[in-house]
């Protein structure tokens, strides 16, 4: 009897019209995105290798690439946002959305296959981009050490403890230690072995003690057993091995969070811990990588939000700037809630979803006030 109120459905051919246009966007403007990175990147490149007569274009050119897919996370969720609204906006100015709403369609409907899929770009994101980027990223880190820093990473930590390089300049020591104690500020090795060599191979002494804690400028060991080839060994109850390592260069060496899989981070972040270090950053990174899907739907939800009216002659700049504005806020918001939760003084799951979930909130709202007014 009531025909006229029954709500009418979005077809598949609407569905996969709109998705393809939404997809369409998202790729151009992923790629023009991705292309002024890659110039940028490799303009400064190319300035910090200037005086570096040793690095020719074609690394600088390699270390361009392997950086990019890192960036290309970084924008991800703005290629959605950006992406969506310009096929929101393409639609509506070809008047297609109007006619399927004044048949009856709502905003829902037809924004569902987009939502569907920005949640499906997140979850490729997080688990094929990333392994990918952060393979890439590594390599980059690598060379960038190697070749403008002239360092190599120095520090392991694996299921038998923790392992440090160290060097005085002259000689070269390595530190193993089966547990790891950090409190505040200071780190104590406990069940430490520290194996000291004359140059880079020619080996000196070894080193058994109890426990060593990091001071300034030297590892402070206690109950040190002092083996030298062709020398009875001795004890000491107290020694000063010198060192040019702190707790900050210690922490700088693990392998950022960037530069590890999705897959990966678990159990590293597991081993983290076990060492005794916090593993805050690290599980911060992999919770934000978890919310990816949601961020991607909010980006969609924002990006309605400014571009499914039809706005008379003039308001297009207004549509994109609104836009552009919504997305650089929730990007500086991400940034101090993710720094309030690697300072610990938020738990480091709120913190992690916290911007995709205010975002997702904010967008909601936004199109619940547009659409039932």
């Amino acid at each position: 009897m009531h025909r006229g109120t029954d709500p009418v459905r979005l077809s598949p051919t609407m569905s996969i019209y709109i998705g393809k246009q939404f997809i369409l966007s998202f790729l151009l403007i992923f790629a023009v995105l991705l292309m002024l990175i890659l110039l940028v990147d490799t303009i400064e490149l190319l300035r910090r290798a200037a005086s570096k007569p040793q690095i020719g274009f074609s690394l600088v050119m390699e270390m361009a690439v392997l950086k990019l897919p890192h960036m290309g996370q970084q924008l991800f969720p703005f290629a959605v946002l950006f992406g969506c609204m310009s096929a929101f906006w393409r639609l509506t100015r070809n008047h297609e959305l109007v006619v399927s709403r004044a048949a009856g369609v709502s905003a829902w409907q037809f924004m569902l296959p987009v939502l569907v899929l920005a949640f499906l770009l997140g979850a490729t994101k997080i688990t094929i981009f990333n392994p990918l980027a952060s393979t890439m990223l590594l390599r980059f880190e690598r060379i960038e050490a190697a070749s403008f820093k002239g360092q190599e990473s120095f520090l392991a930590i694996s299921e038998s403890g923790l392992w440090l390089r160290q060097s005085n300049g002259t000689d070269q020591s390595v530190v193993h230690a089966k547990n790891v104690l950090q409190q505040g500020n200071e780190v104590e090795l406990s069940k430490v072995n520290v194996f000291i060599y004359k140059g880079t191979d020619k080996f000196s002494r070894r080193m058994d003690a109890k426990n060593a804690i990091l001071e300034d400028g030297f590892w402070h060991m206690s109950d040190v057993w002092v083996h030298q080839p062709d020398v009875p060994s001795q004890h000491e109850n107290e020694f000063w091995l010198e060192t040019d390592l702190t707790l900050g260069s210690i922490q700088d060496n693990f392998a950022p969070p960037e530069t590890m899989s999705f897959w990966d981070l678990p159990a590293f972040i597991q081993a983290l811990e076990g060492a005794g270090f916090s593993a805050i950053r690290h599980r911060l990174h992999w919770h934000s990588l978890l919310a990816a899907p949601l961020l991607m739907c909010a980006m969609v939800l924002i990006a309605a939000t400014f571009t499914l009216r039809h706005s008379r002659r003039g308001g297009t700049i207004f549509v994109i700037s609104g836009g552009v504005l919504t997305g650089f806020v929730l990007y500086f918001f991400s940034d101090v809630v993710f720094a309030l939760g690697l300072s610990d003084s938020i738990p480091v799951t709120l913190a992690a979803w916290t911007p995709s979930g205010v975002a997702t909130l904010l967008g909601l709202a936004m199109l619940l006030h547009l659409e039932d007014g």
